[in-house]
């Protein structure tokens, strides 16, 4: 059968919608959902300004570690006075998920080198869920979840809400990205449509061409 030539001047993307679902459930492939970071408020700061960055280590090797269990990320870092702790909205787009259980032990520091963008570990193997996120790039701080000081609680929402419409000359994205909506604090780049030049982002919904309409 001869192949046809087509002609692409569109964009139509996956919907990676926010899906909640109770702690202990198993992330399902490429989708996105809330999770929690615990942290020190000058970290919680750093992170917003700059986005995060991957840990040298952990339970699960090298990346961004996070939960959908709150209780879990109310726990970090460990001795952290009250005023000074932060628990970090999230949102985050899992990609391709591995599953570890103590039957893949051997996978828990390699899964990485698999191909998965996320390892996820369940509340039964380690008491509260933990997730391990490869790329910081597919995690976005959407808000503060608990922070035990009033005062430093409100500082970060608005140096959030002042990240979302802050917006490069460069045509490189930091912030809240006029097209998708999404706070990205580290940046993306936005692409231009071949067909009427209107301006696309990888993360938007739906494109539609206006010289093909």
């Amino acid at each position: 059968m001869p192949a046809k030539l087509v002609q692409f001047t569109g964009w139509e993307a996956v919907v990676e919608k926010q899906i909640v679902l109770k702690p202990g459930q198993a992330p399902q492939g490429r989708q996105g959902y809330t999770m929690y970071h615990g942290t020190h408020r000058d970290s919680a700061r750093a992170i917003i300004t700059g986005g995060f960055r991957p840990s040298a280590g952990g339970t699960l090797g090298p990346g961004v570690y996070c939960s959908r269990d709150i209780a879990k990320a109310k726990g970090y870092p460990g001795g952290c006075p009250t005023g000074e702790h932060v628990v970090l909205q999230l949102k985050v787009r899992v990609g391709r998920v591995k599953k570890m259980d103590r039957q893949n032990v051997a996978m828990w520091c390699s899964w990485q080198q698999s191909g998965y963008d996320t390892a996820w570990l369940s509340s039964t193997v380690i008491g509260h869920e933990e997730d391990c996120v490869k790329d910081p790039k597919r995690v976005a701080v959407n808000g503060i979840a608990h922070c035990g000081d009033p005062a430093t609680k409100q500082a970060l929402e608005k140096l959030i809400s002042q990240q979302r419409h802050g917006v490069e000359s460069s045509g490189r994205v930091v912030g809240g990205c006029k097209e998708c909506k999404m706070q990205t604090p580290i940046g993306h780049s936005l692409e231009v449509c071949w067909g009427c030049g209107a301006t696309v982002c990888p993360f938007m919904d739906k494109h539609v061409c206006k010289r093909s309409s």
